[in-house]
């Protein structure tokens, strides 16, 4: 039709008037036909997913739970060179010997050893050979190696002393949920189990030692408590990202949750030029892509390098909007743009022509209200079984 029109137009005709109304009429009544051959509005811009990783300012939506105060305690607890389980010796770590643990202290004499087991007692003192009641709560077992060969140098000469720990029983960490391990014997329940810890150990290590988490753990709000404060941790930030900041270093008495997918709670939405618009549960789109492939092909007039994700929407609020370039994902391999999705992200795949964003958001809005704010939607614009018209 465009082409056909340009020829009306371009076409020469003669001077007659008759000819030039005839021309003339199909082009007014035909003109904002015409016009959107030649004008393209600007496509829809936001912030560029490149931009947000590059300056890691990728905002992460977390519940009331996590503080900013209490996401700065976390990433120490990452980093400490020693707690009540271990402490550093020269970059080494070394387990902390306490009440109840079983002691292997070996003395070599010449080529010969004699090895006896020791355990500590509930007050964190040892006895052996010549030496009684030494307090080794505490200590590292280099460091028990020193204080022993130092007190058996009043009864023996040159003494030479080595100390192991056979059995770690004094230090653990309760976990508490969906893990392998803990399944097996709770028939696809939800379980506790106490880990003891043997030195440094990580949560990531936790997690293994406990078999590591099933098919509907939910990684993303994994709970540590710790002294009566509990903190939110990302586990698919850590694996996927290498994000170590929130890979705390477990201390003793910690009590790690692993909580159960919700079947409804956790949802994205996928809407615009896709093939099947609709609400995808997040544990099946945990990213861009796997939303994206969820909601099968784009449609012709796809605009696939603007694809949009709406974050952290909330009546009266402005949401972060991220602009994506799903073609550099597919055919350039630029994954840093395919970012992870967080409950509530809506995706959106605009079309070839679309207007300024800001209006877009404006119109969208309401949408947004009622996907993920039906209560405060419901009572805002209805009451009882009947809407308010105003």
């Amino acid at each position: 039709m465009c082409t056909y029109m340009r020829q009306i137009i371009t076409s020469r005709g003669s001077n007659t008037h008759l000819k030039s109304v005839l021309v003339l009429t199909p082009f007014l009544i035909l003109f904002p036909l015409l016009t959107s051959c030649y004008y393209h509005e600007p496509p829809v811009k936001g912030v560029p997913v490149k931009d947000l990783v590059r300056e890691k300012k990728l905002r992460v939506v977390r519940k009331q739970i996590m503080t900013e105060q209490k996401a700065k305690r976390l990433k120490g607890m990452s980093m400490v060179a020693e707690n009540q389980v271990f402490s550093e010796a020269s970059g080494v770590p070394e387990y902390r010997i306490g009440p109840n643990d079983i002691l292997e202290v070996n003395s070599r004499i010449g080529d010969r050893v004699e090895s006896t087991i020791v355990t500590v007692n509930s007050l964190g003192k040892i006895s052996y050979s010549f030496v009684d009641d030494l307090y080794v709560s505490g200590m590292t077992p280099s460091q028990l190696d020193e204080a022993l060969t130092r007190e058996l140098s009043n009864y023996i000469r040159k003494p030479r002393i080595d100390v192991m720990v056979k059995e770690y029983k004094s230090k653990s960490a309760m976990i508490i949920g969906f893990l392998t391990s803990l399944q097996g014997t709770t028939v696809g329940k939800a379980a506790s189990g106490r880990v003891y810890l043997k030195g440094k150990t990580t949560l990531v290590d936790l997690i293994a030692l406990a078999g590591g988490y099933t098919v509907d753990a939910d990684i993303r709000r994994i709970k540590l408590t710790r002294g009566g404060e509990t903190y939110l941790i990302n586990l698919y930030d850590i694996i996927s990202r290498g994000d170590q900041s929130q890979n705390v270093i477990i201390d003793a008495g910690d009590v790690v949750t692993v909580p159960e997918l919700p079947t409804f709670g956790d949802r994205v939405y996928v809407l615009g030029e896709v093939v099947k618009q609709g609400i995808y549960p997040l544990k099946q789109a945990q990213d861009l892509l796997g939303a994206l492939s969820l909601a099968g092909n784009f449609t012709d007039v796809a605009k696939e390098e603007n694809t949009l994700v709406i974050r952290g929407y909330r009546p009266g609020t402005e949401p972060l909007v991220m602009m994506a370039d799903v073609n550099a994902i597919l055919r350039g391999a630029d994954i840093m743009q395919n970012i992870p999705l967080q409950d509530g992200d809506l995706v959106y795949v605009p079309p070839r022509r679309i207007g300024d964003l800001n209006r877009w958001i404006n119109n969208t809005l309401p949408l947004l209200g009622i996907l993920l704010w039906p209560g405060e939607f419901t009572d805002k614009y209805s009451t009882g079984y009947k809407f308010k018209i105003q």
